[in-house]
This record gives C-alpha cells, sequence and structure tokens, in this order.
C-alpha cells in the first residue's frame, strides 16, 4: 500500500515507512514555522475546510469558492482554502484520498490510513538516523551532499545530518568507502556491502528501456546524476519557449543502465495521438564512444531504438493513444531507423505511425527547428 506524502516532492510512499513520516506530519508546526503561523493567523479558514471535509467526505480546493486575494497572480498566489488544505496535509491532519482532473482530493488521515493516530512516531534522533539510514539503502552509496539533497523534507539542519551521520557509523551501520577519481568522502550502510562489492565484480547493469519522469527519485539531485552518468538534465517547463533546448516537458531515456537521451512528448487526447516533438540523443552514444562516466559495455544503437520504439508504444497504451506521431530527432540520421522501429510495436491498444510530410515539423535538418507545433498547455 501507498499513501502520499512528501519526501523530496510529493510523492508515494510505502505504508511500512508511515511511524517515520508521521513523525515528520506531527513536527510539521517545528520545521516550517512560516506555516504555522499561517495557520494561527488563519486558524478559522483551517477550521472550516477541516469540518467540511469531517461531514462532506473528500473535497478538493474547487469545492471551496474563496477568491484569491486582490493581488497580482504568482505561483503562490492561492485561494486561502488551498494553503488550509496543504497546511492540513502537511500537518498530517488529511491525506490525499484521490485525484480528479489533476486536482488533488482530499479525507481525514485516519479515514484513509486505519489506526493512523495510534502509531507511535519515532523520536527525533531516532527518525534523522532512519532517514540517512533510508537515503543512503536507496542510493547504495552516498556523499554528504548526495546525502542532503535525495529526500528533502523535511528541512533539517547540517548539524542534525551529521549528529545522525556519526551516529551509525559509531555503531557500525554506516561505513566509509573510497570512490576511485573522488576525493570526497562516500558513506555506504555496512549491510549493503555485499550486495555493492557483488554488483563491481560482475558490472551487469539492468536491461530495458523506459521512460523517466523528470520528477524521478533516480534524477532528482541532478548534480548526481550528472557526476554518476554524464547526463546534464535540465527540465525546461519554466523556460521560455524561444530558449528551449530539448522541449517542454523531455522525458529522459534509461536503456540498458545508461541514460541515452531525452523525448518531448505531447498527448492529444481528441485525437487519440501521442506526438513526440522531438528525440535528442547523447552525442557519446551516436558517435559509438564510451559513456562519459560509469560505464558497462557499449550500447548498440539499434538495440537502443528499438527499445524506445517499445517505451514508446507502451506510453502510447497508457495515454489511450491510436497514433504516433514522430518529429523531429536529432541527430536527423537516426529519424528514419526509429521510425521503422516504432511501426514493428503492437502495444495495446494498438497504434499506427504517422510521418510528417515533406516541410512539416520533423522533416527539418537537425540545424532546424519545427516552423509550427501544437500550443503549449500551460502548468
Amino acid at each position: 500500500m501507498l499513501f502520499e506524502y512528501f519526501a523530496h516532492v510529493a510523492c508515494l510512499v510505502p505504508a511500512e515507512h508511515l511511524a517515520p513520516w508521521r513523525h515528520a506530519m506531527l513536527h510539521h508546526a517545528v520545521a516550517y514555522p512560516g506555516w504555522s503561523r499561517w495557520a494561527k493567523r488563519n486558524a478559522r479558514v483551517v477550521r472550516t475546510v477541516e469540518d467540511a471535509i469531517r461531514e462532506r467526505g473528500p473535497l478538493a480546493s474547487g469545492d471551496f469558492k474563496q477568491p484569491r486575494p486582490a493581488r497580482k497572480s504568482g505561483w503562490w498566489n492561492w485561494k486561502p482554502a488551498n494553503f488550509a488544505l496543504n497546511h492540513l496535509w502537511l500537518a498530517g491532519r488529511i491525506a490525499v484520498h484521490s485525484r480528479a482532473h489533476f486536482q488533488k482530493r482530499y479525507d481525514l488521515i485516519e479515514r484513509i490510513l486505519p489506526k493512523v493516530l495510534e502509531i507511535a512516531p519515532p523520536t527525533p534522533d531516532e527518525f534523522h538516523r532512519w532517514h540517512v539510514h533510508r537515503s543512503l539503502h536507496a542510493m547504495g552509496a552516498a556523499t554528504g551532499t548526495d546525502l542532503r539533497m535525495y529526500l528533502t523534507y523535511p528541512r533539517r539542519s547540517s548539524v542534525e545530518r551529521r549528529r545522525a551521520l556519526d551516529g551509525l557509523k559509531r555503531s557500525g551501520e554506516v561505513v566509509g568507502i573510497a570512490v576511485e577519481g573522488d576525493a570526497a568522502p562516500w558513506f555506504a550502510l555496512a549491510a549493503d556491502l555485499p550486495a555493492l562489492d557483488a554488483a563491481a565484480r560482475r558490472r551487469n547493469p539492468a536491461r530495458g528501456t523506459t521512460l523517466l519522469s523528470p520528477f524521478d527519485s533516480f534524477l532528482w539531485h541532478r548534480e548526481r546524476t550528472k557526476r554518476l552518468f554524464g547526463f546534464d538534465y535540465r527540465i525546461e517547463v519554466y523556460t521560455p519557449g524561444h530558449k528551449r533546448v530539448h522541449g517542454y516537458y523531455a522525458l529522459p531515456i534509461f536503456h540498458d543502465g545508461q541514460l541515452i537521451g531525452r523525448l518531448d512528448a505531447k498527448t492529444h487526447r481528441v485525437e487519440r495521438r501521442l506526438e513526440v516533438r522531438r528525440v535528442h540523443f547523447e552525442p557519446w552514444l551516436v558517435k559509438g564512444a564510451p559513456p562519459p562516466a560509469a560505464a558497462w559495455g557499449a550500447i548498440e544503437p539499434a538495440a537502443a531504438l528499438a527499445g524506445l520504439a517499445d517505451s514508446l508504444g507502451s506510453l502510447a497504451a497508457f495515454v489511450g493513444a491510436t497514433r504516433v506521431t514522430l518529429g523531429r530527432v536529432v541527430p536527423a540520421r537516426l529519424r528514419a531507423p526509429l521510425a521503422r522501429a516504432l511501426r514493428t510495436v503492437r502495444p495495446t491498444p494498438a497504434h499506427g505511425i504517422d510521418e510528417p510530410e515533406a516541410g512539416a515539423p520533423g522533416a527539418e535538418t537537425d540545424a532546424a527547428e519545427a516552423s509550427t507545433v501544437d500550443d503549449e498547455v500551460p502548468i
């Protein structure tokens, strides 16, 4: 079972981790005094929102008709009820029940997670040790900066993090390790050393291809991803359109243990069409060179294209598309083989692939940009 809560952003968290995250909920006011001050100033709004959920069941922000504050627009120009919902959620008094049209619907937490109010949360020291332990196990090995950036919620001081790490080292649960080519101190769980040693001997990466979300935990700490895989990733949803390089919402392509490129796709629901607007492959892959950082062996381009085609077929099926339109590919010489690979994919439901006509987006050379694209949906 999973529940939704903050870990670095809104994440799906295993229910077996509820006890430590219960600590974060109950200490939210201490970690984030700004939220606490707002709740005290707006106690009536908070009480009204919580009472409405108690009486009416799952509700979303749209169910509360309060206007936004009379000031200029912005990311945090929320109406008071929305602030109340987020405060109650982070404080563990309500939880995410479901979504309707991308909008969270909340219910009382005890209705979603039975007996949650009976759970005894860990002490602050226990929570900080669990936080470090969980991060190290997820990453395998990490620097101090990696530990700070993996689970960024709740806010913790460097002193608390260092105290927890030192305690785990004294108990023998965490050990320092050396990483070739990096003078920075690295750490790992003692219990994970056999698995890390076996992985170093076999050097056998995961096989297969998938498209990653920009918010995947694997990518969350961009600098670590660049350091380990040589993949410099930036989400461009906040970048003006004319300055974007890879697209509005580029999805990294993960193939046989390597990040080999990225693509920008858009679903046209009425047309039941998946538009692959841009595909950019990493220069080292195109040149047939070794990966710039971690290396598991040569990547066969044909296998990578076939894997990407399968992933796009899966994505098309997931969004209910019956057609895939392939646009610009960089380098352009890989566009034709990718299109051929897509034609061999038979997802459920079946889909076809459309080729742009001459002069249409996707038919240009590498140096050209698509002359026309669909209007982008604002976030």
